[in-house]
């Protein structure tokens, strides 16, 4: 499965955002990462509608939209989601999942679900026909800068086997925090091929972000 990159701009600098974000587009990345956090669902706030709207006059990047907040399906309609995005909610964030997952369809996107550490596999049992997108987070989430959970690695694996025996092969792995350069080749290899890129590795010099670039595709491209 192509190995994708999907730079957090929770990460980015944002006294420079337009031209670090074509930079982005120049190294050939696949997705831009936008953090959505409520206060609620996790205790931190991030990005809005507004900030989503700006970013797309200046590139045409698709959009990884990680929903991080308490009844997402209330809050859809707040954000410009076009084809191509991928939309993530928690299992947790709201009481009818499947309903949501449908709805993100709808709109002619990817749904995906995410699953935070302590959340075990086999909740999405029931939704695998809904999603195109598992996204694993390896740390707990709210707060960039973490180190990764070392049982995460296994549990990519695990949901790379499950996904295979059950016939959904074409269901993505996405994986988020902490992915360094080093524990991106140990994702990939354990079954991830989307990487949620941050200060671990191509923001970890923000004057030669293309040079990170380079060096995350080095650690997972096939």
């Amino acid at each position: 499965m192509t190995s994708k990159i999907s730079p957090s701009l929770m990460c980015i600098d944002f006294t420079n955002i337009e031209e670090d974000i074509k930079l982005l587009k120049a190294s050939n990345v696949d997705y831009l990462h936008f953090d959505i956090m409520d206060g609620n669902f996790v205790p931190n706030y991030t990005f809005g509608p507004d900030f989503m709207n700006s970013i797309r006059k200046i590139t045409d990047l698709p959009f990884d939209i990680h929903l991080m907040v308490e009844n997402p399906e209330r809050k859809l309609d707040f954000f410009n989601i076009r084809e191509g995005d991928i939309v993530s909610i928690h299992y947790e964030s709201t009481t009818h999942v499947q309903r949501v997952l449908e709805k993100i369809k709808d709109l002619g996107v990817t749904p995906s679900i995410a699953l935070n550490p302590s959340t075990p596999i086999c909740c999405i049992e029931d939704i695998l026909d809904d999603i195109g997108v598992v996204l694993i987070m390896t740390v707990n989430p709210g707060f960039a800068g973490q180190k990764m959970i070392p049982a995460m690695l296994n549990k990519i694996g695990r949901l790379r086997h499950y996904l295979d025996i059950k016939g959904y092969k074409s269901i993505e792995i996405e994986v988020d925090g902490n992915v360094s350069f080093e524990n991106s080749r140990r994702m990939k290899k354990a079954g991830a091929n989307i990487f949620v890129a941050g200060t671990s590795s191509i923001f970890s010099n923000r004057k030669n972000i293309r040079n990170g670039v380079y060096r995350l595709k080095a650690q997972i491209m096939d």
